[in-house]
């Protein structure tokens, strides 16, 4: 089982989906800290001085603390229950700063590949050509055109000249 697992841990989707996490939340804290420190502030000053991550509604006072509460911190910490329409607010904006940050990433990886595609061709196999092989040392499926694979990353085509 501890072999089957490390295999399947070590294979090469799972190591990049993990630096994609990785990275994904860094970028996430970055457009988060864009919204909270640069966005919001000067949206807050535009409506009247009003501070996003502060607006909240008290659903029940605290027993600790009577109202009024300044901060959702104060509220909190008097034991008040609140709904955070200003926390979640800043919730979305994040969230489509990300949403459109990878759209914009999505769309220039498609541009270059349908650009490359282009200017190279397709790599379609010709006509009576087979579409997959298997790439002789490590007997992964791959497309019968490829020169490495991408499992083993073995150049295929120096070793088949070598080996003639």
């Amino acid at each position: 089982m501890f072999a089957d697992f490390k295999k399947f841990a070590l294979r090469g989707n799972v190591v990049d989906m993990a630096v994609g996490f990785t990275v994904g939340a860094a970028f996430a804290t970055i457009a988060r800290s864009l919204v909270d420190d640069v966005l919001m502030p000067p949206i807050g000053l535009l409506l009247g001085n009003v501070d996003f991550t502060n607006r909240f509604w008290l659903l029940r006072a605290g027993s600790e603390a009577p109202p009024p509460y300044a901060t959702v911190a104060d509220a909190h910490a008097a034991g008040a229950v609140t709904l955070n329409y200003g926390l979640f607010l800043n919730a979305v904006l994040t969230f489509l700063i990300v949403a459109l940050a990878v759209y914009f990433v999505v769309r220039a990886v498609n541009k270059v590949d349908s650009e490359l595609e282009e200017h190279f061709g397709a790599a379609q196999p010709q006509p009576g050509e087979p579409a997959e092989k298997k790439c002789r040392y490590c007997l992964t499926t791959i497309p019968y055109r490829a020169t490495r694979c991408p499992q083993c990353t073995s150049d295929l085509a120096v070793r088949a000249e070598s080996a003639s």
